[in-house]
Formats: C-alpha cells, structure tokens, sequence
C-alpha cells in the first residue's frame, strides 16, 4: 500500500512539472502585440504634469520697423527728369534715386554768383578805405562803414551757401539739377514719384520710404476679453497667407494703453526678425500667443486621442507584449496638447502615431 502511494506521488510531480514546463513554453512563444514591423511606424510620448496653456488667436499685419524707416523728402521744387529705382529694390547709401530739374536750385547759385560779385567789391571798398585810414586820409567812420558793408556783404554770401546746402549741397549743380541720394542702405518700400511729376514747395509728402527691412513689426488686434492675457515678452507665433507651413517666433514688444474707438480692440505689436526677406509690409497674419496658468494638469499630444462612440480613448504602452486602451476625460486642447483631468498617470506612455491600427484590434477583443 505505501509503495502505490508513492507511486501515485510522483506521477503527480512528473504531471505538475509537465504543466509547468508547457506553461513556460506556450509563454515564451507568446506573440507580441506590437510586431516590429509595427513598432517601425509607431510614435510613444509621455504623460506629463504641465501649466496649463490659454492659447489666444489674433490677427494682424505686418508693417516696417519705424525705428529703421527714413522717409526722403523733397528739399526743393521742381520737375522730375528721371527716377532710378522701383519699389522694392535694394539700394545702397549715397545712391542715385532720382534727378529733379529746380529753379529753386537755379536760383541760388545765382544768388550765390551775385552775392559772390557784392562781397568782391565790397571787399576791395574795404581794403581802400582801411589803406586811407592808415594814411590819415579818411576818418574812422568812413572805415567803420566800408568794414560794415564788406561783413554784409560775406554774411549774404554765407547765407546763399547755406541754402544752397540745404537744397542739397555737393548734389546740385548752377544748371539747377538736384540729385536725390539714398540716406542709408536698404529697400525702398514707398515711393511717390514719377518721371515728368513736377514738386510743389507746398507737397508735404515723402519722396522714398528706404527701410532695412532686417526686422518688422506686426500689429495686432486684441478684444477686451482677451485684454488681461497679454503681457509684455509673451511669446508669439506668426503665420501669413503666403508662407502658410511657415512660423515666425516674435515677442510682445508693446501694448497699447487704449482702445480703436472703430474696431473697440487694442493694439499690441510683436517685433519678428526677417528671416531671408520674406515678410512684407501690408501682409495679413494670425498670431498664435500662449499664456501659461498657474494650474497643472495631465498633458498627450493631440494627435494620441482616439475618437469613439463619444468617447475620447488612448493607448496605454507598457511594452510589445502589454498595451491597453484607456478612456480619457479631457479638460481642453491647446493646439498640439491636449490636457486631461483623469484616465492617466504622470509618466504613462501613450502611443501617438497609427495608434488607430492598434485600436481596432484591441477593441475587437
């Protein structure tokens, strides 16, 4: 009886390490859920514990650095013989822009001439009267006159000097040309003359508008709601019609104290360097500014949420072998993040990329 019952004890181990052994095997050929071929096309972010982010959306237009902008007007009347350049060109300081034909200029260097003619005379009534002075011939005040006559007479010659300066300088000529030049090196981005116009002594408008064009401003619009999220250094990021895919990173540089009476919005400026020239004045923009709160919540790119039934879903990773769907709650989205106030845990990994080809099969199970 003993020796049958010993028997019957180790068939019964022989049988549990079978078990065992079997377990072990199937367990290693287990198949993944996530094949290598699959992982190739996956992308896994971390679960995080961020500020909250407000994202306000303005609009805007682009318009040059005021600080950087000389505006070249006209210092004398006349005709427009020729014009040099077009809007948009690049020019360099001490450029030709353009050639007006003056009377104005004409006339000072006649003045100059006839001024020039006084002072010689007057000079040489001087230098005689001095030379009879000193003889005992004539009396000091016939002196003190001819000296009075030929200062006059210096003083009108410097005046038309200075005109002619004004009008100029060492760009005019006697024939009455004036030559406008360029101030400084950059992009004429105005310009309000054209061969043949003639300029009037009363014209109060600019020539040229020449600007570096290195960095712009962009003004945008902000309505009261959205007043006390703008601050001063706040990040901006800028798109224009034309270049779509394309965001420029600036900062809030100003803000303004009151309100557009028309439009009941404030203005706030961004400056952005411009990179290869693309920005242009009069460009319409959307500008992008994020302001951090003081709360923190759970944060996954946008892109990780599966949409279903509506419900919002993730896709926990913990490796190949173990991946599991999760029903998120979500507090708001932000652009690319998307923040949540349960359904996962600070340092979860979610897959982002494909993870509806996972989805799919997970829920069929």
């Amino acid at each position: 009886m003993k020796k049958i019952f010993l028997y019957t004890v180790l068939l019964s181990s022989i049988a549990d390490c079978s078990c065992s052994s079997k377990s072990e095997i199937v367990a290693t050929k287990r198949e993944p859920v996530i094949s290598d071929s699959m992982a190739g096309i996956i992308s896994i972010d971390t679960v995080k514990l961020d500020n909250i982010t407000d994202q306000i959306s303005l609009s805007g237009e682009i318009s040059n650095d005021d600080n950087k902008v000389v505006k070249i007007f006209p210092n004398a009347s006349g005709q427009v013989v020729s014009v040099n350049v077009s809007l948009g060109d690049k020019v360099a300081k001490g450029q030709t822009l353009a050639v007006i034909k003056s009377a104005d200029v004409a006339g000072n260097y006649s003045d100059l001439k006839t001024a020039n003619s006084d002072a010689a005379i007057a000079e040489k009534e001087f230098k005689n009267a001095e030379q009879l002075y000193k003889n005992g011939i004539s009396s000091e005040k016939e002196f003190t006159q001819a000296k009075l006559g030929y200062d006059k007479a210096r003083n009108a010659v410097s005046k038309v000097h200075t005109q002619i300066a004004i009008n100029g300088g060492g760009k005019t000529s006697a024939g009455g040309t004036y030559i406008i030049t360029s101030p400084r090196s950059g992009y004429i981005v105005e310009k309000n003359i054209n061969a043949g116009g003639f300029i009037r002594n009363d014209n109060s408008q600019n020539l040229f508008t020449i600007s570096d064009m290195q960095d712009v401003w962009v003004w945008a619009n902000v309505f009261e709601t959205d007043i006390n999220k703008i601050k001063l250094g706040t990040a901006a990021e800028v798109t224009t019609l034309a270049y779509p895919d394309k965001i420029f990173y600036g900062k809030v540089n100003q803000i303004n104290s009151v309100l557009d009476p028309l439009s009941k919005a404030m203005k706030i400026k961004i400056v952005l360097p411009n990179v290869d020239m693309m920005l242009k004045p009069q460009m319409f923009t959307k500008i992008i500014i994020n302001d951090k709160e003081d709360k923190k919540a759970l944060v996954i790119p946008s892109k990780a949420l599966v949409f279903d039934g509506g419900k919002n879903y993730v896709i926990i990773y913990k490796d190949n072998y173990h991946v599991k769907v999760k029903e998120v709650d979500i507090l708001k989205t932000v652009g690319e993040k998307t923040y949540l106030r349960e359904g996962v845990n600070p340092g979860d990994l979610v897959i982002s990329k494909n993870q509806l080809l996972l989805y799919n099969s997970l829920s069929e199970e």
